[in-house]
């Protein structure tokens, strides 16, 4: 039998066994089970089919209404009420109510629950998140959610692999979103369906955690099973502050096996838009700029592109700067902690000089559910994962996928453009 890859080894210490193989069942320990306001509601009811009184570990179901939350109306009122209550009586002791909640990708990290080598599942399929940090992290439905909070446990066929082989550095300017788009124009929306996309290379070193957690959160936009990256003193240092653990460590064997490698050098990627309908069609800024495609809408903030880094970028490109007439500009800070770091910085200020709206953490235009959804027609460019059609609002809707950078750039200008345009 060949080496195993960090994702294999994850599995095999999670369901005990030494070895394990692509395509292998195998049933794993699990933990984190993480549900939201949308997700949790399904899974609650069917957790209470099962006739299990209690779940499985109180410290490791984690729930996290963000997605309509402020409720937008009667019914998200109401999924998030079954959530609320469900947490209460099962005393599960990391649910996360409006005011001290975040959107959950971004929370999780920032609140110590995920480090290297743990297995996390959670009812949304951007919980492949956590690779960044040395994680086997993947979505799952909502009726597989209720048998992991009674039982603990979850089966998975083993993924096959691929290889990202990272070189050099980000020229300025450039970031983790450009390259996570440009992989997935290379590999296509499928290139990696149900593999594990596995990134390493001289050039991780050179990339900050919260740029890792940005690209290992749209490996399911490849069709990945997860994405994750190898464990070093930057994702070690973050977790000894936030969840006072270093976790496992899980590096590939010499003679693992990938199906495909890819090599990119860092610093011949550009600034990057993704056009509709699809996260693989990308385009380079330049090329981009050239069509002087006007916008209605610009949308910074999610769980790809919520971070202060993600702030701080497009703040610097606003300050001093106004959004263009017939633009309107939302701005999402993920988590509380980030919203009160751009009060603190000043971030805030700038924002609000620049037109912009900013709200309270939810995921609300990402999935086209309020805070920004659009009429027909209109086009938006946001720092979301996804730019399906009708995904942020009307059918004959719009969405260009980009970094905070290029999303606040274009704001200024009305139209899809970098900061080098402006």
């Amino acid at each position: 039998m060949s080496g195993m890859t960090m994702t294999q080894k994850i599995l095999a210490a999670h369901c005990g066994k030494d070895k394990i193989q692509a395509g292998e069942l195998v049933e794993c320990a699990v933990d984190i089970a993480l549900g939201n306001d949308i997700t949790a509601p399904m899974a609650i009811r069917e957790f209470r089919k099962t006739g299990a009184s209690k779940v499985f570990d109180q410290n490791k179901v984690v729930l996290v209404p963000d997605h309509f939350t402020p409720n937008k109306d009667i019914a998200s009122a109401v999924q998030a009420k079954t959530t609320r209550e469900f947490a209460k009586e099962m005393g599960i002791k990391n649910y996360f109510e409006v005011g001290c909640m975040g959107v959950e990708h971004a929370l999780l990290p920032e609140k110590g629950l995920t480090k290297p080598g743990d297995l996390i599942v959670g009812a949304d399929s951007h919980t492949c998140t956590y690779g960044a940090m040395g994680a086997f992290s993947t979505g799952i439905g909502s009726t597989d959610l209720a048998s992991v909070m009674a039982l603990g446990t979850c089966w998975f066929k083993v993924p096959a692999a691929l290889k990202i082989n990272l070189h050099g550095s980000f020229q300025p300017g450039v970031s983790g979103k450009d390259l996570i788009l440009q992989v997935i124009g290379k590999i296509g929306v499928e290139g990696a369906r149900y593999l594990s996309l596995e990134f390493v290379g001289d050039g991780v070193k050179n990339i900050s955690l919260e740029e890792r957690l940005t690209i290992a959160n749209m490996a399911t936009e490849a069709g990945a099973k997860n994405g994750i990256f190898p464990v070093d003193d930057i994702v070690l240092d973050y977790c000894m502050e936030r969840a006072h653990s270093k976790g496992i460590a899980y590096t590939a064997d010499k003679d693992a096996v990938y199906l495909v490698e890819h090599d990119f050098d860092l610093s011949k990627i550009p600034m990057t838009v993704a056009f509709p309908h699809l996260p693989e069609n990308v385009h380079d800024i330049e090329e981009t700029y050239q069509q002087k495609i006007k916008i209605d809408q610009a949308v910074i903030g999610s769980c790809t592109n919520g971070r202060i880094s993600d702030m701080r970028a497009a703040a610097a490109i606003l300050k001093g700067r106004h959004i263009a007439s017939g633009v309107r500009l939302i701005v999402i800070p993920a988590t509380q902690e980030v919203w009160i770091k751009c009060v603190h910085e000043g971030l805030m200020d700038i924002f609000v000089a620049a037109g912009a709206a900013v709200s309270t953490p939810t995921c609300g235009p990402c999935l086209g559910g309020y805070m920004g959804i659009l009429a027909a027609g209109e086009k938006a460019i946001a720092t979301t994962n996804r730019n399906f059609v009708g995904r942020m609002g009307d059918p004959t809707s719009e969405v260009y996928l980009a970094s905070p950078a290029v999303a606040a750039a274009s704001a200024v200008a009305g139209v899809i453009c970098g900061p080098q345009h402006l």
